[in-house]
């Protein structure tokens, strides 16, 4: 059993090609007892995006503040908080923080997504 808040989770800066402004906080995985799985929370500054990209692994995304867009079979698909997306593995998928505050997303990814 674990049970963490979000406050006393490091935030960790992505700092990779294409990555603009976003800062990663893994909150659940197998060091809290879920095998082959991770939860994490990306926060988008303002102006900031993830690499537009594919993988071989689905994601699994919830919207917890903010607005902004997700890329998903080449077309800009708006997003709010509450809105949800499920992206296959292999498709190519990119999020973008359009709004002039913070846009954060849970995404849960197998083991192997979270690189």
């Amino acid at each position: 059993m674990y049970v963490g808040n979000i406050k006393n989770i490091p935030s960790v800066k992505v700092d990779a090609p294409g990555v603009v402004n976003a800062v990663k906080q893994t909150l659940i995985g197998p060091e809290h007892g879920w095998e082959g799985w991770v939860m994490r929370l990306f926060t988008l500054g303002t102006g900031g995006n993830t690499p537009k990209h594919s993988h071989p692994w689905p994601h699994i995304n919830y919207v917890v503040c903010g607005e902004g867009t997700v890329l998903m079979d080449g077309k800009e698909q708006p997003l709010t908080a509450g809105s949800v997306a499920y992206i296959p593995g292999g498709a190519e998928h990119q999020f973008k923080n359009t709004g002039e505050n913070e846009l954060a997303f849970i995404c849960i990814v197998p083991e192997e997504g979270d690189i």
